[in-house]
């Protein structure tokens, strides 16, 4: 836990960079200098967070970070995690396929929301490797690179919030895939179904440092500024335990609205003008896979023998 007071110092006592990151390369070389030294992907969320100028380049820190918790290998790199067909990252909705041809593998389908886009250098690629014996998709993740022949990414439109972060359609046709880029464990219960839980501690992560930045830069209550350095002291062990927990869930539960109602009565009169009127276009951000977050805690809190709960 060491590393926590080293977070809690550089975002509560190093000077803030105020400098402007003006693409999604300046980001990366931001957020590469700013992890630095950090051993744990949480300790490099509210790092990259604590760098970006705005919520956008924050949410893309605690993204990738979030991947890096997920799949070590992938720290320090900039990953995609390459799931939803049609609209859902349902494992009944995965109809993308890995199929075996002599010794390597050959991948075949496509994904509709890549975050990232063409700018992410690998990408982990949710596919069905067959039905069990229950007519259930048997669900694997591929790591491959993004300039693998047979595979292709069209941009999509920039979306109404943080339009900064790129996002593409994923075509695979018939893209060749080695036996070790195969990932060991279940694609869904090793990577599918934990990410939710790991990408939200980390993009909240990433978003608690930037908060820090804008009001120690622009002179936010003390108290506020304390506020947000509890949260950060709350997220950072829950990233470090099993994200499939029913206890985990529901304290994030708590965190995050907790997080709302910190950030709802925030003081953006005397924030300078851009980023008050960047943050109002992006924080529907926010609000992203909300209901997704409330059948995981009604879940949860079901598995720890609370049925039904009183509000």
């Amino acid at each position: 836990m060491s590393e926590l007071i080293d977070v809690l110092r550089r975002l509560t006592g190093d000077p803030p960079d105020l400098r402007t990151i003006d693409s999604l390369d300046a980001w990366w070389t931001t957020h590469q200098s700013a992890r630095t030294g950090f051993a744990t992907s949480i300790a490099a969320a509210f790092a990259g967070g604590f760098a970006a100028d705005r919520l956008g380049y924050a949410f893309a820190s605690g993204y990738t970070e979030a991947l890096g918790a997920l799949v070590p290998s992938l720290r320090g790199v900039k990953a995609a995690l390459c799931a939803t067909e049609k609209g859902s990252a349902h494992p009944r909705s995965i109809e993308t396929t890995l199929e075996p041809i002599e010794d390597r593998f050959r991948l075949q389908g496509s994904k509709s929301f890549v975050t990232l886009g063409d700018a992410a250098e690998e990408l982990l690629v949710v596919a069905s490797a067959g039905l069990d014996d229950h007519e259930r998709n048997r669900l694997k993740v591929v790591r491959i690179p993004r300039n693998r022949d047979g595979v292709r990414l069209e941009a999509l439109p920039p979306t109404p919030f943080v339009p900064e972060i790129p996002h593409a359609k994923l075509i695979l046709e018939g893209a060749r895939v080695a036996a070790d880029e195969v990932l060991e464990g279940d694609g869904y219960e090793t990577y599918l179904k934990p990410f939710r839980t790991v990408e939200d501690i980390h993009v909240h992560a990433a978003l608690v440092g930037w908060l820090l930045k804008v009001g120690r830069r622009h002179g936010w209550r003390r108290e506020t500024l304390e506020d947000l350095a509890q949260l950060a002291s709350a997220l950072f062990p829950l990233a470090l335990v099993d994200p499939l927990d029913a206890a985990v869930h529901v304290t994030l539960g708590g965190i995050l609205r907790r997080t709302r109602a910190i950030v709802n009565a925030l003081d953006w009169s005397i924030v300078d003008p851009e980023t008050g009127a960047r943050f109002e276009r992006d924080k529907a951000l926010l609000n992203v896979a909300s209901k997704a977050r409330e059948s995981r805690l009604e879940t949860a809190w079901a598995r720890l023998g609370r049925v039904s709960l009183i509000a």
